[in-house]
């Protein structure tokens, strides 16, 4: 099967006034995967199968917007240009971020995968989530959306595809990989990359992403010449224009040789600091981000990333070819839980969309309200009981009141 192109042009975005009135307050981070089904040993577009995840998936669904439905842990599951979506709720910037979002991205794949089981056991087809993509969001708060401008955000994503793919290769690449991908979006940015079939791999990967995005966001300049006095630069490489939408990528012919087909740990790459290996530009990147990375993420992931990156550890890029994982993402990769995520409570603001998804009644302004959809990631709309007036709040205002809401 010819592998979907991580370039692929995707459905139009909305316009950058609506998702100016999407922003919380503070800073947060989200996961997405795309996985293409594949039935009866055939690539199929999902919306001309099913039109809608509600063609497979039972039981009541929140709709957010298109097809996009939310599923009871507040993730949402939609279908985008022929390929099935997953994408978690925001989680709050802290320690133990990308932890908990792996884990409801992880969730949500279970129960994705659940139902297609059961799809398959009333139609006598076979289906299989075959991972494509996997894209690590961080949005700005509130205090720092007005000093980061539209322009300097695309300068940051030009700036970090000198310092990421390294790290991000050997962490959350195989070798059919094609690039690595880093988008300005309205208030955030969205580094892409091959979907992992690991959950500790993804966890690693992420959690290096956000510190070093943290950091390099602080720089005053994010020139060329700066950035190569901070980590080490191959000498020949220069991003492209991504495909997909505003962006950069740094593609594997953006190179002077492929990076995921060839040797990490040989020496030939010439670099701004002398000749290295891939794994040794990416052990000095982490080594530079380590305490900005340790911020964000758990002990376990600080430990697996700088084991993977020392010599001798372990990546998927030194295999021949990537593991059948890929090929059957449910039941060949799943998720077993994970010592990060085993003492960490669910995200204030996962809390309140769960909520909001379980139609859970809340009082606003002394009146019972129920919620009826969510706008976007920071608003719920409720219907109030007494007359059906509709009232928008923002998910900010809500957290405030979770141990009520959540008493029902």
């Amino acid at each position: 099967m010819e592998r979907r192109d991580a370039t692929a042009p995707k459905s139009k975005s909305r316009k950058s006034g609506a998702a100016v009135l999407d922003a919380l307050a503070h800073a947060a981070v989200g996961l997405e995967a795309e996985f293409t089904l594949v039935v009866d040993d055939r690539p199929v577009r999902p919306e001309a199968l099913f039109g809608d995840p509600r063609g497979f998936i039972r039981g009541p669904l929140m709709h957010r917007v298109g097809t996009s439905y939310h599923l009871p842990n507040s993730a949402a599951v939609y279908f985008d240009t022929g390929v099935i979506e997953i994408a978690t709720p925001a989680m709050e910037l802290e320690r133990g971020c990308i932890a908990r979002a792996a884990r409801s991205l992880w969730e949500s794949i279970a129960l994705v995968r659940g139902e297609l089981d059961r799809w398959e056991q009333r139609t006598g087809r076979r289906a299989r989530l075959t991972g494509f993509s996997t894209h690590y969001n961080m949005s700005l708060a509130s205090v720092e959306r007005p000093r980061i401008s539209a322009a300097r955000l695309n300068r940051l994503a030009r700036a970090l595809t000198y310092v990421l793919p390294a790290p991000v290769m050997l962490l959350a690449t195989n070798p059919r990989s094609t690039g690595v991908g880093v988008r300005p979006r309205p208030h955030r940015i969205e580094v892409t990359a091959d979907f992992t079939p690991d959950s500790s791999l993804m966890i690693a990967a992420g959690s290096l992403i956000v510190g070093i995005v943290r950091e390099v966001m602080t720089w005053p300049a994010l020139t060329k010449p700066a950035i190569a006095s901070e980590v080490p630069v191959i000498t020949g490489f220069a991003p492209i224009r991504h495909t997909s939408r505003r962006g950069w990528l740094a593609r594997f012919d953006c190179y002077p040789a492929n990076p995921f087909t060839s040797d990490i740990d040989a020496v030939m790459w010439t670099t701004s600091r002398g000749a290295s290996s891939l794994r040794d530009i990416a052990r000095d990147v982490f080594e530079r981000f380590r305490r900005p990375i340790a911020r964000i993420a758990d002990p376990f992931s600080l430990r697996l990333i700088a084991s993977m990156l020392a010599p001798g550890g372990a990546s998927l890029l030194s295999l021949p070819d990537r593991p059948d994982a890929y090929e059957d993402v449910g039941r060949l990769s799943v998720w077993t839980g994970h010592s990060a995520t085993d003492h960490l409570e669910r995200s204030r603001y996962e809390r309140a969309l769960m909520s909001a998804v379980s139609n859970r009644r809340l009082s606003l302004f002394g009146a019972t309200c129920t919620p009826i959809r969510v706008r976007g990631w920071s608003s719920v709309v409720f219907r109030r009981d007494t007359d059906g007036a509709e009232l928008v709040m923002p998910i900010d205002l809500l957290i405030d009141r979770l141990d009520e809401w959540e008493r029902g």
